[in-house]
């Protein structure tokens, strides 16, 4: 209905016509009105460069502006924007390709037409175009809002046509009943949104097809091979689409302007030049309200970082669909955006998104393998874009030089935060892979020892920021988690161990903390096919408080008492730092003598066991599940007064050490359950 009303409107053949010069990279000529009705010949397109503001000014009566077809509003509107064409709905051949608005909105009509009017000397002629029909008073004001954004953005007009959809005109006229009508004419690149190429089954050949992957594509990103496995086709492909996406975001940015509006549904790939297209401004904000010279600079300021921050969230979550398949799910997206609203720190989702992308991929998930890649890079800049606090996220800019963005030959020098990232990354990796034989162990033990001289919070007033959560337990140096080969008195098949750390209050430093440790009871002399049993739950309760402390390097092996360290760790990790690898990443030349650290002085303790069922078996059992429980497990997790200090931390990473010397690493967890 909305196209037919539109090209059978007997109004629109008296509608007036902006005029622009061809050449927008050099002058913008004001508009002057010609009848549509009548030639418009090349020659008369030059004469209108010779017409000045005032004589226009002049020749627009007061009644020829009561007599328009537009609103006040409207001709304001038009008047800044000369460097668009107004045309009428004769100049176009509608097709057959109709759809609705962006995100599903009902008051805009989306459709294909090719332009047929040879007599303006256009460049246009017989090319493909979109006629967006807003219908509702909101969607105009979008619409002529994504006019006025086009004349910021002209100036660079090579950069803007590269990463940004084409804007080339409006049809506007009113209607006999009243009411105005108001169509935006933009450029065709391709039937398909971002979103809708994900969608496809069949989405990376043939994307890859489209933008036609040669040497000289894989080049941008830094990439030598064109092919290869599904996991660095793709990879490959997220690179070239993310750092256009972010060269076309920043242009914006560079420009005063937030698009607000960053979605899969919004951004097109052109088949002409291989480049994403960002979609209509119609919403875009500009970072100065009143120019960035005006009386509240600092506010304006923080209306900027805001700004930028909101579209790099909306980056952030346009990666995660590119990466991760299943966020295309509307309902595993719902839980993705409220972990992150809930206050959980975003450099935890893989942690939250493990038992979600591994549910259904015996496998192996391409999405998963693809940010594991690098030492974790593609999950550091995924938790830089999604950050919580709109101050840590990161820029534009940033994001290109960023690890995951820069091909294999390209030598990106990373920073000190990486080298964590990627040192826990990897640690995190080795436990996964629960293969302790003697090469995993040791090469755990000099990770653990090389986050401990790269702690970037050794005061305590660090720690009592970024210690209270839920911390999982994930290695112990010192014991085996788990089963072993023995055949022990009750089967008891050991879950998660959480370490949940509350601290009482802003103004102390005493510290609730709690060691959960779930399991499953398994009454009998064999081990049965169905493990389900019975499910317990073993808790520790305790108080402690943080003091500051130091870390003694024990150069000489001691005759009597214990060391906090290991036998033959001082001479390994020595040899770790000498080789090539480490040198420039490590700060120190030589083992440092001491290392600050945050001292854990525990108070009384309390022990409680609960199950799901009740227990028949009488108290002995109960006695063999908890001693088989401590059998398992580390001895600091059943007792709490044998953790001596910590010696990292950081937002997702937690290490402590045991009065035997012996580290347990921990990595946080979602605070709340009900967020999976």
């Amino acid at each position: 209905m909305a196209i037919c009303r539109l090209s059978m409107n007997p109004s629109l053949e008296s509608v007036e016509v902006w005029h622009f010069n061809a050449n927008l990279s050099t002058t913008l000529v004001r508009p002057s009105c010609l009848r549509f009705n009548q030639k418009s010949p090349c020659s008369a397109r030059r004469q209108l460069q010779e017409v000045g503001c005032s004589s226009l000014r002049k020749a627009v009566s007061a009644k020829q502006l009561e007599g328009n077809a537009l609103t006040a509003t409207t001709i304001s509107g038009e008047e800044e924007a000369g460097h668009v064409t107004r045309f009428k709905m004769s100049d176009f051949k509608v097709l057959e390709c109709v759809s609705i608005g962006l995100a599903g909105r009902a008051d805009e009509v989306v459709f294909e037409a090719v332009v047929k009017d040879s007599s303006s000397c256009s460049p246009l002629y017989d090319s493909r175009v979109v006629l967006r029909h807003l219908t509702s008073a909101r969607a105009q004001r979008r619409g002529r809002r994504a006019i006025e954004v086009l004349k910021k953005l002209v100036r660079r007009r090579i950069l803007y046509h590269s990463y940004s959809m084409h804007v080339y005109g409006y049809v506007s006229s009113q209607t006999s009943g009243g009411h105005s009508s108001f169509t935006l004419v933009h450029g065709y690149h391709g039937s398909f949104s971002l979103r809708h190429w994900l969608q496809q089954s069949d989405w990376l050949p043939t994307l890859e097809a489209t933008l036609a992957l040669d040497e000289e594509s894989v080049r941008r990103v830094g990439d030598d091979s064109v092919g290869g496995p599904a996991v660095s086709r793709q990879l490959r492909l997220i690179r070239i689409l993310m750092r256009d996406l972010l060269i076309g975001v920043n242009y914006l940015h560079s420009h005063g302007i937030a698009h607000t509006e960053l979605r899969l549904e919004n951004v097109h790939i052109s088949p002409v030049d291989r480049h994403i297209k960002v979609g209509i401004l119609g919403n875009a904000a500009d970072f100065y309200d009143d120019g960035p010279n005006g009386s509240a600079m600092d506010a304006n300021m923080d209306r900027r970082q805001m700004m930028i921050a909101f579209d790099m969230r909306c980056v952030g979550f346009m990666m995660a669909k590119m990466v991760l398949r299943e966020l295309m799910d509307p309902i595993i997206f719902a839980k993705f955006k409220s972990f992150l609203m809930k206050g959980n720190d975003s450099s935890c989702l893989r942690e939250f998104l493990l038992p979600i992308l591994t549910r259904n991929s015996p496998t192996g998930n391409a999405g998963l393998q693809i940010l594991d890649r690098n030492w974790g890079a593609g999950w550091n800049l995924l938790s830089l874009l999604l950050a919580v606090r709109p101050s840590k996220r990161i820029s534009c800019l940033d994001a290109l030089r960023h690890p995951f963005l820069c091909g294999p030959r390209w030598r990106v020098v990373p920073s000190m935060d990486i080298i964590r990232w990627g040192l826990g990354s990897t640690a995190v990796r080795i436990t996964e892979e629960y293969i302790y034989r003697q090469p995993q162990r040791g090469r755990l033990a000099h990770f653990i020892e090389l986050m401990e001289m790269l702690n970037p919070h050794s005061r305590p007033k660090n720690w009592l920021e970024l210690l209270p959560g839920k911390w999982r337990l994930l290695y112990s140096t010192g014991r085996h988690i788990g089963l072993t080969l023995r055949q022990p008195p009750v089967r008891v098949l050991i879950g998660d161990a959480y370490l949940t750390i509350l601290r009482a209050s802003k103004l102390k430093t005493s510290l609730s903390v709690m060691s959960e440790i779930g399991f499953t009871a398994i009454l009998g002399h064999d081990w049965p096919h169905d493990k389900r049993g019975t499910k317990g739950k073993l808790q520790v309760n305790s108080l402690s408080s943080l003091r500051a402390g130091r870390r003694l390097y024990l150069k000489d092996k001691p005759a009597e008492g214990f060391s906090l360290r290991q036998s033959n760790s001082e001479e390994s990790i020595v040899e770790k730092l000498s080789s090539r690898k480490w040198r420039k990443a490590i700060p120190f030349k030589e083992l440092p003598s001491s290392l600050p650290v945050a001292k854990l002085l525990p108070d009384d303790i309390e022990v409680s066991m609960s199950f799901d069922d009740p227990l028949k078996q009488g108290v002995d059992v109960a006695r063999n599940i908890v001693q088989e429980i401590r059998t398992q497990i580390p001895p600091e997790m059943f007792e709490l007064s044998n953790l001596v200090c910590g010696t990292y931390v950081d937002s997702r990473m937690l290490v402590l050490r045991g009065v035997n010397g012996s580290a347990l690493i921990f990595t946080r967890s979602c605070a709340n359950e009900s967020c999976r």
